[in-house]
């Protein structure tokens, strides 16, 4: 397997941090492309002027809104999102030792899914629904899925990983399916849901970014500093316990706040494919396993993606927008099929 055996020597500082400097120089030219780009084209001195105007809190002019009060946020949020899914694809890849899990394999994706379809559906009879709003319940959904993933998984001390994935297969279908049934409850707010689903950086603003901020930064705490023990663990779990890892603990900790992130992400934004599954695969095929330089370009890789394709979501057919679900869908899709031709050894 690709990530089987992780690096675990010294790696010289120019290589590690090379290309994730470039990295973020292609994550700083995104953010300005997608933040100049729209139905209103703006030039790069108006970009600049509104996002220094938009620090001082004096926005002067209709581009000024435009770039402080809709591009920006947006564009940031799109970054947060897409860090975030791909930092919580380096931890389930690395957890479960296989390049072909996702942060959706444990069932947030579906428990987040039938927490907008309860807000959206229920929100105007149930009470407690209209409170907690669609971000609300798909964040305490998603984390209940898991938790019951993870309870159905455990054996006394221990977590299998082929039993995590099994109970995550159950959960998920099970929730989906109660998602499924609310949609047919309510035929006319089927269409909502939908659209959530399908994943969306509209309408969103700071208030999104303030979301996921505080979830996004612990589960990248944890994560980067655990990059030597992922690499550890990428030797079988016999191996790692007598080299000194708490394997058990490390596990539940690392799937925990990698569920915490993904649950963020998918809170403010939907249901979004591909990206925490493509960008560690791609940066692991390009630099290797080790994830001490893994995890952080995973992270400005997935940053970029997502920018860039929500970028195509609102410009392909504007001034309608394409759902970024579909458009990570459709691109990822067939690279994943090119990236698995190129490794036949993944399957």
């Amino acid at each position: 397997m690709q990530g089987s055996i992780a690096a675990t020597a010294p790696v010289p500082r120019g290589v590690r941090w090379t290309p994730l400097g470039v990295g973020c120089l292609v994550l700083l030219a995104a953010i300005f492309l997608a933040t100049a780009v729209g139905s209103v084209q703006l030039a790069p001195p108006e970009v600049l002027r509104g996002v220094w105007n938009g620090f001082r809190g004096r926005l002067d002019g209709t581009s000024d809104v435009i770039i402080w009060q809709i591009r920006l946020p947006r564009v940031l949020l799109a970054a947060l999102v897409g860090g975030s899914l791909a930092l919580a694809g380096v931890a389930y890849q690395g957890i479960f030792r296989n390049p072909l899990a996702d942060p959706y394999l444990l069932g947030v994706a579906s428990g987040a899914s039938l927490g907008a379809a309860v807000a959206i559906v229920l929100g105007g009879s149930l009470a407690w629904a209209g409170r907690f709003g669609v971000p609300g319940l798909s964040f305490a959904f998603a984390l209940l899925a898991v938790l019951v993933v993870i309870a159905m998984a455990r054996r006394g001390n221990r977590i299998p990983v082929l039993s995590l994935i099994l109970a995550g297969v159950v959960v998920g279908s099970t929730f989906t399916a109660a998602t499924s049934f609310l949609m047919l409850l309510s035929p006319d707010r089927t269409a909502g849901v939908l659209a959530w689903l399908l994943g969306s950086f509209a309408m969103t603003g700071w208030r999104g970014i303030t979301t996921i901020v505080p979830f996004l930064l612990l589960a990248a705490l944890c994560i980067l500093l655990a990059g030597r023990t992922l690499n550890l663990l990428q030797l079988g779990d016999e191996q790692a316990a007598q080299l000194g890892v708490p394997v058990e603990t490390v596990k539940l900790l690392l799937i925990g706040v990698a569920t915490l992130a993904t649950a963020a992400a998918v809170s403010v934004s939907g249901i979004i494919g591909f990206v925490g599954l493509l960008a560690p695969h791609a940066v692991r095929l390009s630099i290797g396993p080790d994830h001490r330089t893994l995890t952080p370009l995973a992270m400005v890789l997935g940053a970029v993606v997502t920018v860039l394709a929500d970028l195509l979501a609102r410009t392909v057919i504007a001034p309608a927008e394409i759902p970024i679900g579909v458009v990570t869908a459709l691109v990822g899709g067939p690279f994943f099929l090119w990236l698995l031709r190129r490794q036949r050894n993944l399957l």
